[in-house]
């Protein structure tokens, strides 16, 4: 191999192990891997900067577009309310599974996740239900439907594009809906005679933190009515007295060297660990006041204010910020009372805490802000009062420009992305989402990744590093095999999905694919077409989908628990593609 293509393979290498280790931003390694290639001369400046323009990126964008309008205009709330009268836990896994799946196909699944899952945890916690046995099958059912059509997932689009891109025709918006449908039909089939038995019966949290310790910590300052003045906190005993836990103690900007053994006075503050209701008994009879709250007190005319908890989102740009970093005390007046951090106790103030996906913050806020607070894209309400109605007449013009936009691409009226920006520009012009909701309720990272990796994948072309791995490929499938050769193709896509990502997974594989499809003989779209399902529906890690890592945490899910979900299911839509794919795209058309 020439020296460029053993430069793309390191690339390639620290790339795939960036994006698994998940230190930096996925944007900014697909940054970093761009820079790369251009600075090494491995591509041309055109190259380097053709993933932004590329069809799959703005369509992606715009159909971001297209599923706020939906979100925002209220569309989902009346099915969110119907489904919290379910009481039986199984039937609310079904019930959710089947609303889920076929609006997946149309509606940004991270979107639809967000918005059901609060319903599922209120209706959990009536039912006395543990989460985990409901929050897995949603999050595997918004892909199982994202499947479904062209527009149903970035990575469809993805592939679609490079397939072009490669040389062939492409395929419809429809295209993808039978294979699609019928696998998850097998899905959820799967899920609700087998899978369900192989869910936690109990949340995974460690039992002790789950039912003694609690889950919040919080900052408490000692007043001058409190009973605790001039005793130790081991005089105290708050463990065995109140179910709180101790586990620091603030005088000022001081951390005390040896905590349990001051005596504490006036505007000491005690950083606690507990469950909320405990902590907030222990407050009141002990006279104490909620630091964060006292910092931010306001005057006795203030509006009614709530507590609501809200947990940081996937890809959200607060992530790796501190509180007062986030702009939630003056974007929506709340203030942080408390943060719980799965599988970690904190020991910092709150102020000083960096945010992380999965955190679960106590936040004081005005009643007027809920609704802001719901439609924040970085943030997801888990606990919340019964949400404002919407106007019925924007969630009508949402879902008739949404079918417009599919009907006009469908018949080919118009290309895809001309269509959904069209679509986009008519929501933000009847109101369906504000003018600057559009830019706040983008997924940027999403759009970023798409436009920086793409010439990976022109560079893997360049190089001749495609050819390479394909003869080495088929030296161990064999050149007159087209059937391994598509479960090899599966098999490394779905592998590399869990290591890094779907998109990257379909940048690096589809090239590949047809190189392989090529070397055989063969058609190579059912090939395109296993990249694309292999890459979508990734169920054996919480980390290989942004729907996995939002339940992970909300869950209260082990790693282990998505392998023994999710590992069988990928082998069943493995062998129902190696049946249905070259039936519904023959290997010699």
């Amino acid at each position: 191999m020439s020296w460029q293509a053993w430069a793309t393979v390191a690339i390639i290498v620290v790339t795939m192990a960036l994006f698994a280790s998940e230190r930096v931003r996925i944007d900014v390694v697909a940054l970093m891997a761009l820079a790369a290639l251009a600075v090494l001369g491995i591509v041309t400046p055109a190259e380097a900067l053709s993933g932004f323009s590329n069809e799959a990126t703005v369509t992606v964008a715009a159909m971001f577009a297209l599923s706020l309008g939906i979100e925002r205009s209220g569309v989902l709330e009346p099915l969110a309310r119907l489904l919290t009268r379910i009481r039986k836990p199984w039937l609310l896994t079904l019930a959710i599974m089947l609303v889920i799946a076929p609006l997946g196909a149309f509606i940004k699944n991270i979107a639809l996740v967000a918005t059901f899952l609060p319903l599922a945890l209120r209706v959990c916690s009536q039912t006395r239900t543990s989460p985990s046995r409901v929050l897995m099958p949603m999050a595997y059912a918004a892909q199982m439907g994202g499947v479904c059509t062209l527009i149903g997932t970035s990575s469809n689009l993805l592939a679609d594009s490079l397939a072009r891109d490669g040389g062939l025709p492409g395929f419809n918006v429809f295209e993808f809906t039978g294979l699609g449908a019928l696998l998850a039909v097998a899905g959820i089939t799967y899920i609700m005679l087998i899978g369900r038995w192989m869910l936690p019966r109990e949340s995974n949290l460690p039992e002790q933190e789950n039912e003694e310790i609690g889950k919040y910590v919080t900052e408490l300052r000692v007043t001058e009515k409190s009973s605790l003045l001039d005793q130790t906190i081991a005089e105290a005993v708050l463990g065995e007295n109140h179910g709180v836990y101790p586990l620091e103690l603030l005088r000022g900007e001081r951390r005390m060297w040896s905590p349990r053994s001051q005596k504490l006075q006036v505007d000491d503050v005690l950083l606690v660990r507990g469950s909320w209701d405990k902590i907030e008994t222990f407050r009141n009879r002990a006279h104490l006041e909620n630091a964060p709250e006292a910092r931010y007190a306001r005057g006795a005319s203030e509006t009614p204010r709530v507590v609501a908890e809200v947990m940081v989102a996937p890809a959200s740009p607060i992530e790796g910020h501190r509180l007062g970093e986030t702009a939630l005390n003056w974007r929506y007046d709340a203030t942080v009372l408390a943060i719980h951090r799965r599988g970690h106790i904190l020991r910092d103030k709150l102020s000083n805490v960096s945010l992380a996906v999965g955190d679960v913050l106590m936040v004081l806020v005005d009643e007027a802000a809920m609704p802001r607070l719901r439609a924040d894209e970085n943030l997801i309400v888990l606990s919340q009062r019964e949400s404002v109605r919407p106007i019925p007449r924007k969630a009508v013009i949402a879902v008739a420009i949404l079918a417009a936009v599919v009907l006009v691409s469908g018949l080919k009226l118009l290309p895809i992305p001309i269509a959904a920006v069209c679509g986009a520009a008519a929501m933000a012009l009847t109101g369906c989402f504000g003018t600057k909701d559009v830019y706040e309720g983008m997924d940027w990272k999403i759009i970023v990744l798409l436009g920086a990796i793409l010439p990976l994948g022109t560079a893997i072309e360049k190089t001749g590093l495609s050819h390479t791995v394909v003869e080495g490929a088929m030296s161990l499938v064999g050149y007159h095999s087209p059937l391994g050769a598509l479960l090899m193709v599966y098999l490394l896509t779905a592998l590399l999905t869990e290591l890094m990502g779907h998109n990257p997974a379909v940048v690096l594989m589809v090239g590949i694919a047809i190189s392989v499809a090529h070397a055989i003989g063969v058609s190579a779209q059912p090939f395109v077409v296993a990249v694309a399902f292999a890459a979508a529906t990734s169920f054996a890690t919480p980390v290989g989908y942004p729907t996995n890592t939002m339940v992970y945490y909300a869950g209260g899910y082990r790693f282990t628990d998505f392998m023994k979900m999710g590992i069988p299911l990928i082998g069943l839509f493995c062998a129902l593609s190696m049946w249905l794919i070259p039936l519904f795209w023959p290997f010699h058309p």
